[in-house]
């Protein structure tokens, strides 16, 4: 596996390992947790659009002249038949150089690659690049439900501290 820069022509592929990887979140945790109004309210419209929410948010996800970053991983050269169809993983990371601090905002990998280390290699290259960049600090989220437990593990193992953040929504 090697990790290399973002390229524009990896956002289909992204967008796509993005949904694959959080639509059991969505609509099997999120979903019925929450209710069908909330949901909608949640993600733009009656359908509960977060796959539109995330072609939306993934196009500027990587922005180097603002300090957003986007890493890719992929088997080796010539083990793959299509630039881009091979993408396991990724990472996508901003640095605030002001403040020294960094934000780990999207993680992925593919499910035939979990548990194989990729996202370690994920979050060790953004935090080597986010040091690069002056960064001191690095924040990561991610949820307290079930579904989210394999990134509260990972998280852990790479030494963070976890915050007991909760949050609440009702309908109204």
């Amino acid at each position: 596996m090697r990790i290399r820069p973002f390229v524009q022509d990896d956002l289909a592929r992204v967008t796509e390992l993005t949904i694959e990887t959080f639509g059991p979140f969505y609509e099997e945790h999120f979903r019925p947790l929450v209710g069908e109004a909330v949901f909608a309210n949640q993600h733009g419209d009656w359908r509960g659009d977060w796959r539109g929410d995330y072609h939306r948010q993934l196009a500027g996800l990587h922005d180097p002249a603002r300090h957003k970053h986007v890493a890719v991983a992929e088997p080796e050269p010539g083990s793959e038949p299509a630039p881009g169809s091979g993408i396991a993983g990724y990472v996508a990371w901003s640095v605030d150089p002001a403040r020294r601090n960094g934000v780990i905002s999207h993680l992925a990998v593919g499910s035939a690659r979990r548990r194989h280390g990729l996202g370690t290699a994920l979050c060790e290259h953004a935090f080597g690049a986010l040091r690069e960049h002056g960064a001191e600090v690095v924040e990561i989220g991610t949820g307290g439900d079930p579904f989210h437990a394999p990134a509260r593990a990972l998280y852990d193992r790479l030494g963070c501290v976890a915050l007991p953040v909760v949050v609440y929504y009702r309908r109204l």
